[in-house]
């Protein structure tokens, strides 16, 4: 691995000794040089612009996700969602990319389909005032684990599939972390030592897959 793949990776470290803590600037530097490095080492290696950008947009939404306020979180959704928008591009634009492979696969997409709907049920009367953002999220995070199906899963490209599922499984987790699961409940222990290391993983996933 290079430098910079390196000291993403201890900052994704070093994140997740911080992520249960109190907002603060150091963890919001380590949360989002741990995504910014990787799209830093992609314009290295001359990776897809899609790719570059992709990462940008989610290191951008981690910075605002750390603050933890009502406005950043609204804000950083639409980060993610920007993000998510431009992995699904770069699915389907891939020299590789094939969109009948997606039709091989229709338990798959049903089942996302029908995951989509089911969070979307419990969600929308328990997100408030970020309902709108929130429902919104959910076809883009779900088109982004649907299109990946288009890619063969063969040489690097083998890494994205499982990065779109870490992605979609750390989405979930944080969903039911903020609007599910009660003040004090014990799973709450857990949770943020869940999401981190599938999205970072899911991340560093699409990062080797492109590049």
């Amino acid at each position: 691995m290079t430098i910079l793949v390196l000291a993403a990776l201890a900052c994704a470290l070093a994140y997740l000794a911080l992520t249960a803590r109190p907002a603060s600037l150091l963890r919001t530097a380590l949360k989002t040089a741990s995504v910014a490095l990787l799209a830093v080492e992609a314009a290295v290696q001359s990776g897809p612009l899609l790719l570059i950008l992709a990462l940008s947009l989610c290191a951008l939404g981690d910075a605002l996700l750390s603050r933890e306020t009502e406005g950043t979180f609204m804000a950083g959704i639409g980060a993610f969602a920007a993000g998510h928008l431009v992995y699904i591009a770069l699915f389907l634009t891939h020299p590789s990319s094939d969109t009948a492979l997606i039709l091989g696969k229709p338990g798959y997409a049903w089942t996302l389909v029908i995951l989509g709907i089911v969070m979307a049920t419990l969600l929308a009367p328990r997100a408030g005032d970020l309902r709108g953002p929130v429902l919104a999220y959910i076809p883009i995070i779900l088109g982004m684990g649907i299109t990946v199906l288009a890619l063969p899963e063969a040489g690097a490209l083998r890494w994205a599939l499982p990065a779109a599922m870490a992605f979609i499984a750390s989405d979930l987790i944080l969903a039911t972390e903020r609007f599910l699961l009660p003040p004090g409940h014990p799973a709450l222990r857990l949770t943020p030592y869940l999401v981190w290391p599938l999205y970072w993983g899911a991340q560093f996933g699409f990062f080797l897959a492109f590049t």
